[in-house]
């Protein structure tokens, strides 16, 4: 029917629209609204894909779902057209962080790559995390040190509120009338990346924030 064509960020956010309006029909809130609510989440569905094709809008479509079982099977119909996380080797990781001689890295050969929106690991050892992208087309990485929290909070990437550290991380940028200037970039974020791969819904912070770690 269709290449593939929705990242895990937008599948997010059309699950999160599904919850929505299933949580209004909990409600028993007034037809009205009800349709009101189904029609902007349909709204920002569509918005999320403004060079989408006709079958790519007719799939997308989710006025016409009544049921629970019907969101399920729109969702499982969804899944069928993600964008895989690109498939990364072990040698292309360590060449990310050439100045890490010892650098423990994840088991690619277990990595889910149709959730990620990014690949982010623990070295427990040396207290430090690292996190691998796609930016502009290039797959990136950056690392830092982490720092554990007893409290709850906002995660900066999924915008969700749990169990989060605190990532800091210095940026490579330079300023030529000081070239030993540096700084320091910090982020609480989630303290498990899987869980934020499945929260996250837009890439915008995200993406800021890996420009200002990169000095790009």
């Amino acid at each position: 029917m269709t290449e593939k064509f929705i990242k895990n960020e937008q599948l997010n956010l059309i699950k999160r629209q599904i919850a929505l309006i299933k949580d209004s029909t909990k409600k028993n809130v007034p037809p009205t609204v009800l349709a009101a609510v189904i029609e902007l989440a349909n709204a920002k569905v569509l918005d999320l894909f403004p060079n989408a094709g006709l079958d790519q809008q007719e799939l997308l479509d989710l006025s016409r779902l009544k049921t629970d079982d019907e969101y399920e099977q729109y969702i499982r119909r969804l899944s069928a057209f993600l964008l895989p996380f690109p498939q990364i080797t072990a040698q292309q990781l360590k060449k990310m962080f050439p100045k890490k001689k010892k650098l423990k890295l994840p088991d690619v050969s277990n990595i889910d790559h149709s959730q990620l929106t990014y690949l982010s690991w623990d070295d427990i050892g040396s207290n430090k995390k690292f996190i691998v992208c796609e930016l502009d087309g290039k797959m990136v990485g950056i690392e830092g040190e982490f720092t554990p929290t007893s409290k709850k909070n906002l995660c900066s990437f999924c915008n969700c509120f749990g169990e989060v550290v605190y990532f800091s991380t210095v940026t490579k940028a330079k300023k030529a009338k000081n070239p030993d200037y540096y700084k320091a970039i910090g982020n609480l974020i989630c303290a498990d990346s899987s869980e934020c791969n499945k929260k996250i819904t837009n890439v915008e912070y995200l993406t800021t924030f890996l420009n200002d770690s990169l000095g790009l």
